[in-house]
């Protein structure tokens, strides 16, 4: 990156900070400031007076963005030599913008590392404005961030936030690239401390060209004692410090294309030696182990390497061949599309030319469509005409057929009732025949039982007599009571006797009583029977009517049975009774 380029993506920092309103113009007291600064940080003389006769016609507002950018090519960049502290001038600029864009207390990274950050950001941006990263620098950034940390890149995570990405712009501005690393999504499991220094790490590699560091012992030129020092690695050099804290430096060793490296043996009780050669001094070097002696001859002889070929530090080179790479396959993209729109424009003509073919066709195919719809039409009506008639035919002949048919159906079911009302005359003979029967066999039975209940009467008639006169004996005189008494016993002998012969009266009516229930129910069932033959009669045409019998009055029960008396015999029984009870009370 040239000096210019690296310088004004800084600076464009500090001016969009200053441009509050974001109207691309900033005051020309502001720009005064800026001026100032950037003259005192890049050790250059300040001429205020340049400044106002600059923008002597714009005293009254701001100034613009583009009116400012020839003032800081011929005033300040033309003269920048590189004797300058460039840190110095990012803290400067990153002073003035970090404010107005980060929220400090919703990261999860200290102010230093968002800075850092920031410089990584300046350095893999592209060379346009306003600045961006794009997403092929954001996954090398990100990768080398997780291998400085000791994590394994997961490659599924960063695509699915590449898609999110596709869906918006493509790229992130640098406040989003801090806030993307300060929420942790790509650091997940690592500590705070862990990610600051691997931050730092990535920093030193990208923006402080330290290719390798590390502690290894040094010989010394005059005593030739053995020091651990803390080396850094550059393209140019390697420095030597006391701590890794940098806080005192104790020299540099110069490297250009006439160095070497070379290995040497184990000597002084000292392993892992190597010698470095330059055009000045030779350096002895005690490394801790055998791997970290070929890293370190490795990373010194790649520099040498470059130095001969004239070629810049790995990662500038690296981020140079990404943007070749990028532009030409924006070019091989553009000249895709645009042979698209060619084939396009190209493929638009053949199809207009198709369609107006097409057209055509459709007309001649039209023309013919209708000569032919015509002769259709003609030839369909003579055939609708020959099917009618013979439709017309095939009607007639289908109605004398089904005439026909419904003669023939209904003197069949004419023949089929007359046979049913045949059988239905049978069965109803036979039903009455049954009923018939039926109500001799009722009457047989009610005057059996009818006999029988007047047997009980007249036993109960007897026993009443007997028991009449026999209280009507005690009540005379008691002796004659004493007397009487074989005599009563006997007659309640003969009292149990006639018990006895009640007993089986009764049994004999409940019998009679069953018998009459069996002759009912046949009654009922007969009853029922002819029943359903006279609504089957009545349903085919009303050709016979049901003989009923009689209607009968309410039966009465009485405890000697159903029907057992008529109602002129029940009232006579009942004053006869009274009457025996009367005289037995008036007896007593």
């Amino acid at each position: 990156m040239a000096l210019r380029d690296e310088l004004l993506k800084s600076i464009w920092h500090a001016f969009t900070a200053l441009d509050v309103d974001k109207s691309g113009k900033v005051s020309k007291s502001q720009l005064k400031v800026l001026s100032h600064n950037l003259c005192t940080v890049l050790k250059i003389p300040h001429d205020p007076v340049a400044l106002e006769e600059h923008f002597k016609d714009d005293d009254e507002g701001p100034v613009s963005n583009q009116g400012y950018m020839p003032y800081l090519n011929k005033f300040i960049l033309d003269k920048v030599t590189d004797n300058f502290d460039r840190q110095e001038l990012n803290k400067m600029c990153w002073t003035l913008c970090f404010r107005k864009n980060l929220q400090q207390n919703e990261l999860f990274i200290s102010n230093d590392d968002a800075f850092k950050i920031w410089c990584i950001f300046n350095f893999l941006s592209e060379d346009r404005y306003p600045l961006i990263m794009v997403t092929e620098e954001i996954e090398y950034f990100l990768r080398k961030l997780t291998e400085a940390m000791g994590g394994s890149w997961v490659e599924e995570r960063f695509v699915d936030y590449k898609l999110q990405l596709d869906s918006k712009q493509q790229c992130l501005n640098v406040w989003e690239l801090i806030c993307l690393v300060g929420s942790g999504h790509f650091s997940k499991g690592m500590d705070k401390q862990t990610l600051s220094m691997a931050i730092s790490e990535v920093y030193q590699e990208l923006i402080l060209d330290v290719l390798k560091q590390g502690y290894m012992m040094k010989k010394g030129h005059k005593r030739k004692n053995w020091t651990e020092r803390w080396f850094v690695l550059k393209p140019n050099f390697i420095s030597y410090y006391v701590g890794e804290d940098l806080a005192e430096k104790k020299g540099d060793i110069l490297l250009d294309g006439s160095c070497t490296v070379e290995s040497l043996q184990d000597k002084e009780g000292k392993k892992c030696l190597f010698l470095i050669k330059s055009s000045q001094k030779s350096f002895e070097i005690s490394a801790s182990e055998r791997k970290k002696k070929q890293e370190w001859m490795q990373a010194i002889q790649t520099s040498v390497n470059l130095l001969r070929q004239g070629r810049p530090a790995p990662h500038h080179d690296a981020r140079q061949k990404r943007r070749e790479l990028r532009l030409k396959q924006q070019a091989e993209q553009e000249e895709l599309e645009l042979r698209m729109r060619e084939l396009q424009t190209a493929n638009e003509a053949k199809q207009l030319e198709l369609e107006n073919m097409r057209k055509a066709l459709e007309e001649a195919a039209a023309k013919a469509a209708e000569e032919e719809r015509k002769r259709l039409q003609t030839h369909t009506e003579l055939q609708e005409c020959y099917k009618i008639e013979l439709e017309r035919e095939k009607l007639v002949r289908q109605q004398m057929e089904e005439q026909v048919a419904q003669k023939s159906t209904e003197l069949e079911q004419y023949l089929l009732r007359v046979r049913e009302l045949e059988d239905m005359y049978h069965q109803l003979e036979s039903a009455l025949e049954e009923e018939r029967r039926a109500r001799q066999d009722e009457e047989t039975v009610r005057k059996l039982q009818a006999r029988l209940l007047e047997e009980e009467a007249t036993k109960r008639a007897e026993l009443e007599q007997i028991h009449l006169r026999q209280q009507r004996a005690i009540s005379e005189t008691e002796a004659e009571k004493q007397e009487l008494e074989k005599e009563r016993l006997a007659k309640e002998s003969a009292l149990q006797d006639a018990m006895k012969q009640l007993e089986g009266l009764e049994q004999e009516r409940r019998g009679a009583l069953e018998q009459y229930q069996t002759v009912m129910k046949k009654l009922e069932d007969a009853t029922n029977n002819t029943k359903t033959w006279k609504h089957k009669v009545a349903h085919h045409e009303g050709l016979l009517r049901l003989i009923q019998p009689g209607s009968k009055g309410q039966v009465k029960i009485t405890n000697w049975g159903p029907s057992a008396f008529t109602d002129a015999e029940l009232s006579l029984r009942e004053k006869k009774w009274q009457e025996m009870k009367n005289q037995a009370a008036h007896a007593q």
